[in-house]
């Protein structure tokens, strides 16, 4: 499985290591994504999401429906 955020389409992304030296390697950053389940009350559903803890703060604060709805618009999901 691809490490994206299901909501708001966060992956990894790639830059360096440096060393004292300022030698630099590549390595990749990647988005603390967990497993999570909503309750959408407009549906009476359950809905495992693989989101960031990013992204489940903004659920928090603005609620699940708000951020599908802007996920969708963004084009992240299709239902």
């Amino acid at each position: 499985m691809a490490r994206v955020c299901d909501l708001t389409g966060k992956r990894t992304r790639v830059g360096n290591n440096v060393s004292h030296a300022n030698n630099k390697t590549k390595r990749k950053f990647y988005p603390n994504l967990q497993k999570k389940r909503f309750y959408i009350p407009e549906q009476d559903a359950w809905v495992s999401l693989k989101v960031a803890t990013s992204t489940i703060r903004t659920i928090n604060k603005n609620g699940i429906m708000a951020v599908l709805k802007k996920a969708k618009e963004q084009g992240f999901i299709v239902y």
